[in-house]
């Protein structure tokens, strides 16, 4: 649907859906990625769709979301799979630790 943002404060932006609805985006809803501040997303005057998540049956006020009609981008990115060997684990890694120790020793110096 479509609304015009009416009010901002830190947990959210209030909307007024066309058809005279109130509605409220929550901090959580504004986006996939973390938000810290609503105000860098919308702003008071703002046309925008949402979808309606939720109708609140007695106030008649409506839970709003714009990630949710935006593409996930961490979910859509391939991941991509390494076959190592049975048993390999982290057997590498420990292995090495010990020259490493070692090689760090000896780049510092001796101590004073």
């Amino acid at each position: 649907m479509k609304g015009k943002v009416t009010g901002i404060q830190p947990y959210g932006a209030f909307v007024q859906l066309e058809g005279g609805t109130q509605g409220l985006i929550h901090i959580s809803e504004i986006s996939h990625q973390f938000v810290k501040d609503v105000r860098d997303y919308v702003s008071v005057g703002d046309e925008v769709t949402v979808k309606v998540l939720d109708v609140d049956g007695k106030t008649g006020r409506a839970s709003l979301s714009l990630k949710a009609l935006e593409p996930n981008r961490e979910k859509t990115k391939r991941h991509v799979r390494i076959k190592m060997p049975l048993g390999s684990g982290f057997r590498p890694l420990k292995e090495k630790l010990r020259e490493w120790i070692e090689q760090s020793k000896r780049e510092e110096g001796p101590k004073p």
